[in-house]
């Protein structure tokens, strides 16, 4: 058996996955969550969402919205609900 040395994130250069950071597989999508303004995360991709009780919730489209105001009655999903009850956000 012989030893492996420890490589930190500091010997690697700028930009370049380290042990800390798995790389995503080849042809694997992106996934990016974007801030509507006093609206819902929009949330692009692959994406596993899970209950406070640690089940799975599917994902019914390769988009969804999740709440922000905490009104929806579809929650974690978006419906709209911060449209009426006056839900505002500073980011």
């Amino acid at each position: 058996m012989r030893a492996v040395p420890d490589r930190s994130s500091q010997d690697a250069p700028p930009g370049a996955a380290t042990a800390d950071e798995p790389t995503a597989p080849r042809g694997a999508s992106s996934t990016t969550i974007t801030l509507c303004p006093d609206g819902p995360l929009l949330v692009r991709g692959d994406v596993e969402l899970f209950d406070a009780d640690g089940e799975r919730v599917e994902p019914r489209r390769s988009t969804v919205a999740l709440c922000r105001c905490g009104a929806s009655a579809i929650k974690p999903f978006c419906d709209g609900t911060h449209k009426v009850n006056g839900f505002r956000s500073d980011v």
